[in-house]
């Protein structure tokens, strides 16, 4: 979401004078966080959640579902009503949750009122948790109208109706979009701030083409005829005719298409800085395996698309570089930025010796004044590369009120930049005068249609982070793989088909299967010299790492992975991989958990096994199913508004537990069907 400020937003024009003032002050404001807190040690895990919901209003006599625009409304009411709750209002172990404006003005984003632990109740309790916010929200919404957990909504921008209440693209005054209204946009001044500015920045309208799913009847070549091609309202409009709109691909122009998106994502404290950047990188290589096995999007402006993912949707969408930067037009000082604003990770940061440089090998520019002056400052030179890397970019959004600000006291600037690096990891430093600590955000999985398949995904994960630091796993693969599977998780049906980099041997250097480090264990010890630790009742932070052996044999990097499927990645394909599952289990293993307790964990973890194995379908793979088979479907690519309006009834009947989905979720599946639940009344 970023800063909200309420004050003056400043043009491009007015922005760009101040670009270098905030890239020099946001360093300053790092430098003395570092300073703060470099040493600081032994925070506890505390975790949670970032769930968001697009809210749909159904009109049943023209079978038409719409996007409700009422988000300012519903915010305000919702505001009120928890600021009326107590804790003792809400199921057990739970704290009145916070409802969040996003960018789209029908979105909303919720998390838990505050942290989870480590402790195995607070794990079982994320289903929970999220069905009392969605219960709660929509207790609050009008009758027709319904919060969905949908990452791409599949007719907007289409013509004709599709928010509630309608407007016309033609006023557009921020986007300049052919598409989208401005009405579209949260109107907080932040946001469509944000929209001119990029736009004008890159001295042209964004230009987001999906390849079109060509179906039996789809015209050959594809030429938009819902585009109006001869609309002369806006300096752009001709831009869509002039190459910018591509043949047999899906156009959109407009940020609203990527940041309309709704997504899961997880934020999880570590005990210490050098914690914080291990966990930061063993995620690194997940990401896009995780943005396959979410993959809920296959349709974007009424038709079906070619891949499965929002990704490069909302890469395009921010994508703010000029064109010399972009490389298509020759640039002075070689300016060239390889990557939008929002993409990959481009560098790991850990100074863990498992981390070689080779595996850095993607060109990264940074800013060389920058870098100095942070190794000037003590920083060592993978988080200053990092930290300078960021910092090529300018801000896109200044406030006149925040222009000089007390650099000790606020990060303002600071995450002026950092919050609009939107990368699939997040490394977070400490805010000022706070308690919280050094945190790594997950951020490439797709929102799942019911709080059983997110609760899945956050446990997962979780779980998988404790799993990496208990074992000291080594997930590194060189960052261009990374890249190469990032392009490949958006391909249609890249869960079941597709084949991902990965590494083929995950554990420390002389181990054959996942054993908890200890301080004072050493890297050339076996795990039959170790005595078996007493179970844990937490999971917790503050694993030691292993220190490098005396004597490692290192060969070619490109010996270090393989090409794997998405089943072997996670169930393992030989005895030097046991699988993500297998390091999970060894992992849960070493927990003190009761026996329904782990029953409730199988559950979860089943799931996403048989999404892995292919029994169970992705979202993306059920939704284009069920459009393919649709009565009125003319196997033209088109998603109509009938098809549209069934496709989000079926999905409410599904997550409601009212509809069986056999083919997506487990025979059993019911709503708040989470551990440790009260009976909510829906």
């Amino acid at each position: 979401m970023g800063l909200l400020y309420l004050g003056t937003p400043l043009t491009w024009d007015e922005t760009k004078q101040y670009a270098d003032h905030v890239r020099e002050h946001g360093i300053t404001q790092f430098l003395h966080t570092w300073n703060r807190v470099k040493d600081r040690c032994g925070d506890e895990l505390l975790w949670g959640d970032e769930v968001e919901y697009m809210v749909v209003t159904f009109d049943d006599e023209d079978k038409n579902a719409k996007l409700s625009l009422r988000q300012t409304e519903i915010l305000t009411k919702l505001s009120k009503v928890v600021s009326d709750l107590t804790d003792d209002d809400t199921p057990a172990l739970m704290t009145v949750p916070t409802f969040h404006p996003e960018y789209g003005r029908y979105m909303l984003e919720s998390t838990p009122g505050s942290p989870y632990t480590g402790s195995i109740p607070d794990l079982l309790s994320v289903e929970t948790n999220m069905h009392y916010r969605r219960t709660l929200a929509r207790k609050h919404l009008k009758a027709n109208e319904i919060p969905f957990t949908f990452t791409s909504f599949p007719r907007l921008g289409t013509p004709g109706v599709f928010t509630e209440p309608h407007f016309s693209p033609d006023d557009a005054k921020s986007s300049h979009s052919l598409f989208l209204p401005e009405e579209i946009t949260n109107p907080h001044a932040r946001f469509p701030t944000l929209t001119a500015n990029i736009r004008s920045r890159r001295g042209s309208k964004v230009a987001i083409n999906l390849p079109l799913f060509i179906d039996e009847r789809t015209p050959r070549p594809f030429v938009d005829p819902t585009i109006p091609w001869q609309r002369s309202i806006y300096p752009e409009d001709p831009e869509a005719k002039n190459g910018a709109a591509l043949n047999d691909h899906i156009y959109m122009d407009a940020m609203g298409f990527g940041m309309g998106c709704c997504c899961l994502q997880l934020t999880f404290q570590s005990c210490n800085v050098d914690e914080a950047r291990r966990m930061y990188d063993a995620l690194i290589p997940v990401g896009p395996i995780m943005l396959a096995l979410t993959a809920a999007s296959p349709a974007w402006r009424g038709y079906l698309a070619d891949v499965d993912c929002r990704w490069n949707v909302i890469a395009g969408s921010v994508d703010d570089r000029t064109p010399e930067e972009r490389g298509l037009k020759p640039s002075r000082d070689n300016a060239v930025i390889p990557k939008s604003r929002y993409d990959s990770v481009d560098l790991y940061i850990s100074n863990d010796w498992i981390n070689k440089p080779e595996y850095n090998d993607a060109a990264v520019p940074y800013n060389e004044g920058i870098f100095k002056r942070l190794r000037n400052n003590g920083i060592d030179e993978l988080l200053a590369k990092h930290i300078s890397h960021l910092f090529i970019r300018d801000p896109l959004v200044i406030f006149s009120e925040t222009i000089h600000q007390d650099d000790i006291a606020s990060n303002d600037h600071f995450e002026n930049i950092q919050s609009t690096n939107w990368q699939t990891l997040r490394f977070k430093p400490p805010p000022p005068n706070s308690h919280i600590g050094w945190r790594v955000e997950f951020r490439s999985m797709e929102v799942q249609m019911t709080d059983f398949e997110n609760a899945a995904f956050a446990v997962f994960i979780v779980l998988l982070s404790r799993a990496i630091l208990a074992f000291n796993l080594n997930f590194y693969l060189p960052i261009s793989k990374v890249d190469q599977n990032m392009e490949r998780a958006q391909r249609r049906d890249a869960a079941r088909s597709g084949k991902f980099y990965f590494r083929k041997s995950v554990l420390p250097p002389g181990h054959t299967s996942p054993t908890i480090s200890t301080p004072s264990s050493s890297g050339s010890s076996s795990p039959a010299e170790w005595s078996a630790p007493a179970k844990e009742k937490k999971l917790r932070n503050c694993f030691p790492p292993v220190p490098r052996p005396s004597y490692v044999e290192d060969g070619p990097i490109e010996d270090e992975y393989e090409e794997m499927t998405v089943e072997e990645i996670f169930v393992g394909n030989g005895s030097k991989f046991p699988g993500l599952f297998g390091v999970v289990e060894a992992y849960i293993d070493t927990l003190d958990v009761g026996v329904d307790d782990r029953l409730q964990i199988s559950k979860y973890l089943d799931l996403i096994r048989r999404r892995a194995t292919g029994s169970l379908q992705t979202p993306a793979t059920w939704i284009r199913n069920f459009v393919r088979s649709h009565p009125s479907y003319k196997y033209d690519s088109v998603v109509s508004q009938e098809i549209n309006y069934d496709l989000l009834v079926a999905v409410d009947e599904i997550e409601r537990g009212v509809r069986r989905a056999p083919e997506l979720l487990p025979e059993d599946y019911m709503p708040s069907n989470g551990y440790h639940t009260k009976a909510n009344s829906r």
